[in-house]
């Protein structure tokens, strides 16, 4: 039967369509970055907050996801008698993957979402029309500043959070396990090479350009009024960390997968 579809055939296409949005978006950062136009001084403003703004929670999080982790790992190690291995255990698990992906993951819940606040009202309340008017291009002027501090500033974060998780782990091992900080330090050693750490900021900083991308084009795209805004923000989050967890796996994939021949 014909007619206007349901509501969340509605929502669905108008997803699908935003997320669209977003990789065009992505495509037109690049072009302009490309153009060498940006403004320095809301660089620098969103990189304040983007980074210092956000360490607290971003410490926080590692420093107990550090400590669970190890005690999670030293607990079933144990059974096995290779209590010296929890560090190595650490290091694949933890330093490879949960510190980018859970850095990552709060700078979207409290820098993205902020990012598609600020934009979403600014597109209900006719501002970004009026950066037209005065010839100056949104992209210029609100996405690439967000989305160079983002990229910058995640990277930054994502070596406090994994020095901050290496300490809780250590910490946890010595309490609950009697092992020494230096067996673990020196299994971390062995299973985490130097082409590691740059592998990890490479995460976060391809994880900082999802972050901002996603949170500018939301807002970009929002349209009606206050409530709008609000489900902006929570869907560029939720959006964030579906492509993050996905940017992961292709990461991972090229990065650490060998061939079986």
């Amino acid at each position: 039967m014909g007619g206007k579809p349901r509501p969340k055939e509605n929502l669905r296409q108008l997803w699908i369509i935003r997320c669209f949005a977003t990789l065009l978006l992505f495509g037109q950062v690049v072009l302009h970055l490309l153009q060498g136009k940006t403004y320095y001084k809301k660089i620098l403003e969103h990189m304040v907050t983007a980074g210092p703004a956000s360490i607290s929670p971003v410490l926080l999080v590692s420093g107990f996801a550090g400590m669970i982790f190890t005690i999670q790992t030293a607990r079933e190690l144990v059974q096995f008698g290779a209590i010296n291995a929890v560090g190595g255990a650490f290091a694949l698990a933890f330093c490879r993957e949960l510190a980018p992906i859970l850095t990552a993951s709060i700078i979207a819940g409290q820098v993205g979402s902020a990012f598609a606040a600020e934009i979403g009202a600014m597109r209900v309340t006719e501002q970004i029309d009026a950066l037209y008017m005065l010839k100056t291009d949104p992209i210029d002027f609100l996405v690439i500043p967000r989305v160079i501090a983002c990229s910058v500033m995640t990277p930054l974060l994502t070596i406090f959070a994994l020095v901050t998780g290496i300490i809780g782990g250590m910490f946890a091992g010595a309490q609950f396990y009697r092992i020494e900080p230096e067996t673990f330090l020196d299994s971390v050693r062995d299973f985490l090479a130097p082409s590691d750490l740059w592998i990890i900021l490479l995460k976060g900083f391809i994880f900082g350009v999802l972050v901002a991308v996603n949170g500018c084009s939301w807002g970009l795209t929002t349209k009606g009024g206050a409530k709008e805004v609000g489900e902006s923000a929570t869907t560029a989050v939720v959006t964030t960390w579906v492509s993050i967890f996905m940017m992961d796996f292709v990461l991972t994939l090229l990065l650490f997968e060998k061939p079986a021949f």
